[in-house]
């Protein structure tokens, strides 16, 4: 496959659009399962998610929302976001989801810099859009869902909030909608460096590259696990759009449960799921049990790869873990899949789904996809190779590509138009950064070894993750700054106490006469801050280290801190 157009075939080969494979299985297939909502007991069968995506596509088609129109969406409920998304695309609309954990100037910057005219929301979010409805300059239309032991909201006159089941039992049409490769689809949020958070607009196709290896080692007799919010592309692309576009059920739950993963995993006898780097050590921390093994789970994702992925997959029975580069604006880049467990060895045969390991090995094969062994696999952040509908190199602060061996920023182009996002919504400047020398600059710092397999090694600038969230430092310290009694703030990434991601350390200067102390400021954040942005360690000082033209030098305050935590150890 090394012409374009031998490349082009083979990716079409599996559909070009999510909503025409949905399409394809309410044909097919209208009474398979489609998606399970874990929260409410409840299963939509294909025939029973298409049919409600019809409506909700006929009723935004009915206030003339499509045609590229962003539809915000508010909510923690899983499956009315996915009803959501669906139905947009079928208007043609861009679903456009906003992190429930917002409030206050984090959301309504989002909501500006969107500019959605139409905002689903559920009760909690209603209240948090209502707290900043003076700061919008577009004032959306309110589509209120039900939520869970929420109580009602009291919405004041002269702000129309319509009913969700109201709007979708209208009995609109729905409309007819010609989508192309490069029609947009998302806008999703990624975290900034030295400035706001950016939206991310998607092209179509970029949700079929993104899914695309991940769809290869499924069948439709697989179920897919989803705990991830649907505000990111982990859980709304990689897991829901993926599992519709093969025709196999998602399972989701509203936030992920040490405690209940295993007994949901067995309710619907899930078969592959997604770990981010925060819950490995959760399932791993609980007490090991006798029927560990005794599970449906033969396929995970492991992202970024833990040092103890063969652990994690010989404990609970794991048959094979895949690693890769996922990123908002990229997608998917490149892929490894790591054979954990012999046969009999892994998943029992009775609850084992999906296909076996030839067939598997077979299809992978196909696309030159990265199998190894958990020997080769040795290295913290491995992330196999690149596949092949990207080149990928590793450049210097001069652009300039580096020798195997060196670290560097990693660099992408695809091979496929329109595989990556169309652009950053109103920052044509940071879009023409992000995108110079022809190249897309990931902002992340890898490795290429002498095999040409990829290793992580750390993130650029002031990136800091976070409980699976990409964090953005300027709003951290835009946040802390508005505390009546700080001066300045400066916020950074250590290594976390436990896990492979982040702690938030965020220095202070107060302002003369303030007499605040550390644990004040916590038990501010506390309630000020949403939880995944509240700092584990807070300094004040007296002054903060800058450069000679006034820059905060944020490596002298990490290795300050770095230093004196050693020391206490």
């Amino acid at each position: 496959m090394d012409s374009k157009r031998e490349l082009l075939a083979s990716f079409l080969a599996g559909g070009e659009f999510a909503v025409g494979q949905l399409d394809r299985w309410v044909r097919e297939r209208p009474q398979a399962r489609c998606f399970y909502y874990g929260e409410e007991d409840q299963v939509l069968s294909y025939a029973d998610f298409g049919a409600r995506t019809d409506a909700v596509a006929g009723f935004l088609a009915s206030r003339n929302l499509g045609a590229g129109t962003p539809v915000g969406v508010l909510t923690r409920n899983p499956l009315i976001a996915s009803l959501m998304m669906f139905g947009a695309w079928k208007a043609g609309a861009v679903y456009a989801p906003v992190n429930f954990g917002f409030s206050g100037r984090l959301l309504s910057y989002q909501l500006n810099d969107t500019g959605a005219p139409l905002l689903l929301v559920d009760a909690t979010g209603l209240q948090s859009v209502l707290e900043v409805w003076d700061e919008l300059r577009v004032k959306p239309v309110l589509v209120l869902c039900a939520q869970r032991d929420v109580a009602p909201v009291a919405v004041p006159a002269g702000i129309e909030v319509l009913d969700w089941e109201a709007c979708c039992a209208a009995g609109h049409p729905r409309p007819e909608v010609a989508l192309s490769p490069e029609s947009p689809c998302q806008i999703v949020y990624t975290s900034g460096t030295t400035g706001p958070s950016k939206g991310v607009l998607l092209p179509h196709r970029w949700a079929a590259q993104y899914t695309f290896f991940g769809r290869l080692t499924l069948t439709q007799d697989d179920v897919i696990y989803n705990d991830l919010p649907l505000y990111h592309v982990g859980g709304a692309t990689f897991n829901v759009v993926r599992a519709i576009w093969v025709g196999c059920e998602v399972a989701c739950w509203e936030r992920f449960s040490p405690t209940q993963f295993w007994d949901r995993v067995r309710k619907v006898n899930a078969s592959t799921v997604v770990l981010l780097d925060a819950m490995i050590p959760w399932l791993m921390n609980a007490p090991a049990r006798e029927d560990d093994r005794a599970n449906s789970l033969n396929k995970a994702h492991m992202q970024p790869l833990p040092l103890n992925h063969h652990q994690v997959a010989r404990r609970f029975g794991i048959d094979v873990v895949s690693c890769g580069f996922g990123q908002t604006e990229s997608g998917s880049c490149m892929v490894g899949v790591i054979e954990e467990l012999e046969p009999s060895e892994g998943t029992p045969a009775a609850l084992r789904r999906g296909l076996d390991r030839a067939e598997r090995t077979q299809r992978l094969a196909r696309f030159g996809v990265t199998q190894v062994t958990p020997g080769q696999a040795d290295a913290k952040g491995f992330m196999g190779r690149p596949n092949p509908f990207f080149e990928v190199g590793v450049v210097d602060a001069g652009d300039e590509f580096c020798a195997a061996g060196q670290v560097g920023q990693m660099v992408l182009r695809p091979r496929i138009n329109n595989a990556i996002f169309l652009e950053y919504i109103g920052k044509p400047e940071a879009t023409a950064k992000a995108l110079r020398n022809a190249w897309f600059h990931t902002g992340d710092a890898v490795m290429q070894r002498a095999d040409g397999s990829f290793v992580f090694v750390d993130r650029m600038g002031d990136r800091i993750r976070v409980r699976g969230e990409n964090i953005s430092s300027f709003h951290i310290e835009d946040l802390f700054n508005q505390h009546p009694s700080v001066a300045i703030s400066a916020a950074f990434a250590v290594p976390a106490q436990e896990g492979d991601e982040d702690d938030v350390v965020v220095y202070l200067v107060l302002k003369p006469g303030a007499t605040e102390t550390e644990e004040e400021i916590h038990a501010w954040a506390r309630e000020t801050l949403p939880k995944f942005m509240r700092p584990r360690h807070v300094r004040l000082i007296a002054d903060l280290p800058r450069t000679a033209t006034n820059k905060i030098e944020k490596y002298k305050l990490r290795a300050q801190f770095l230093q004196a935590a050693r020391t206490a150890s």
